[in-house]
């Protein structure tokens, strides 16, 4: 029941908050809101325009992740709370029809998904204990992410060798990794965790270490430019407050997750691997910082969950009501801080100029780790006989070839989806016969 309740509070007051124009989640949203708060964009125009960023990205990226797990991919909610928001007349009736409208959608999408997963359960042909797999080399190849900044950034020589120290770290502790607390008790490091820990302090360490990538003032130059703007953000903290304190409560419920990865991690594990989980969503909301603090400054906008640190909060916080006072308290301190960390950018310009590496790495990991992820369970489900690999694959290219193609990172989790409810089709008329394991 208290799922139900936070998920309607959080999409409830998400839709409220992009109503008023105070926060929205989409990145290539938010520099609208301004044209819209100044006046040179009408309500219908703004609606319009949430629509086509945000809808795409809730059916073809929220959902198909979030099928097949108890946990829901922040996307699916906040997405579809900024079309309700901004699709919502901008009055006093508008506000509670959002909050209403939006605390219905967070009710449906928890009831929906499960539906979903119980309807799947009943097929003869098993997807799910297969779909599950899509996720599985994420666990693994994420450890890459940051030898790839490091490359994108400082050259494939600089990228390699951090991909050997990360290769090294995950294979000294799975060889060492067993730490002898007592007679009874060991302390075991996981290689995976311990090599994405390594891997981001070496990425680190090159960013502060850089002296080459000029030098600017252009966020302090922002700051002045944008004071009214900046004003804006710090006069609507505490409503952000409550934002930031809903989504890491949620997080604690294991009910909404950041990232796929977390996502994965979390639901795959449970609390086995919070440690993993909790690293992802750090480097994930390092990679945020500077697009978020820069488009929170130029648009007086901000994100219903900040510099996305909330869901760290919420990951290592598995107490709702602890992870919802420092989650509210983490947004705020971002806000209260937003002008000295846009500043202190300008001092660190390898961080800054790392930040865009960083979303890419990642996405570029996830694109490679879903396919891969997608091709073993589709194989899987059809008993490893090559048919599961020709249909993702296949879907793969052909969607590269689509006028409207699905962003490459939903290709492997949907086409997985496809296949499974494909299979069943074929075994009901008697085209498939589901592959017995050997005894």
């Amino acid at each position: 029941m208290e799922k139900f309740i936070v998920s309607a509070l959080l999409s409830g007051f998400a839709s409220v908050l992009a109503n008023l124009g105070v926060a929205v989640f989409n990145d290539g949203l938010r520099p609208m809101l301004p044209e819209y708060l100044e006046g040179r964009m009408d309500r219908k125009a703004l609606a319009a325009t949430s629509f086509a960023l945000s809808f795409g990205l809730v059916i073809g990226f929220g959902i198909p992740f979030s099928i097949g797990s108890t946990i829901i991919l922040i996307h699916s909610i906040l997405l579809g709370t900024d079309i309700i928001g901004t699709s919502t007349p901008r009055s006093k009736q508008g506000i509670i029809l959002a909050g209403v409208i939006g605390a219905a959608y967070g009710i449906g999408l928890v009831y929906g998904l499960q539906t979903v997963v119980d309807l799947f359960a009943k097929m003869p042909i098993d997807v799910l204990s297969s779909l599950g797999k899509v996720g599985a080399p994420i666990i693994v190849g994420f450890s890459v992410f940051p030898a790839l900044v490091v490359g994108y950034q400082y050259g494939t020589a600089k990228g390699a060798a951090t991909l050997i120290i990360t290769l090294l770290v995950r294979q000294i502790v799975t060889m060492f990794g067993k730490i002898p607390v007592s007679e009874t008790v060991k302390i075991t490091l996981n290689p995976d965790g311990m090599a994405l820990l390594i891997a981001v302090i070496v990425m680190l360490i090159f960013a502060i270490k850089d002296k080459k990538t000029e030098k600017t003032n252009s966020n302090e130059m922002l700051v002045g430019i944008f004071s009214t703007r900046v004003a804006r953000v710090k006069k609507n903290i505490i409503p952000l407050s409550i934002m930031g304190g809903l989504i890491a409560a949620a997080c604690s419920l294991r009910l909404v997750a950041g990232d796929p990865i977390s996502l994965k991690l979390l639901a795959e594990s449970g609390n086995s691997k919070i440690f993993e989980s909790g690293i992802v969503a750090l480097a994930r909301a390092i990679g945020f910082v500077p697009l978020v603090a820069t488009t929170a400054i130029t648009t007086g906008v901000y994100g219903p969950a900040g510099m996305t640190l909330v869901f760290v909060v919420g990951i290592f916080i598995t107490n709702p009501l602890i992870a919802f006072v420092l989650g509210a308290g983490i947004l705020a301190l971002e806000i209260l801080l937003l002008e000295f960390i846009a500043k202190a950018l300008d001092r660190f310009p390898g961080v800054k100029a790392c930040g865009d590496q960083i979303r890419t790495a990642m996405t570029k990991v996830l694109e490679v780790s879903l396919l891969v992820g997608g091709m073993m369970a589709a194989d899987e489900m059809a008993g490893g006989k090559g048919l599961g690999f020709l249909f993702v694959g296949g879907f793969y290219l052909l969607n590269r070839t689509s006028k409207k193609p699905l962003v490459d990172m939903a290709v492997g989790p949907v086409s997985t989806i496809l296949f499974g409810i494909i299979l069943n089709l074929l075994y009901l008329f008697g085209l498939f016969a589901p592959v017995v394991p050997a005894k």
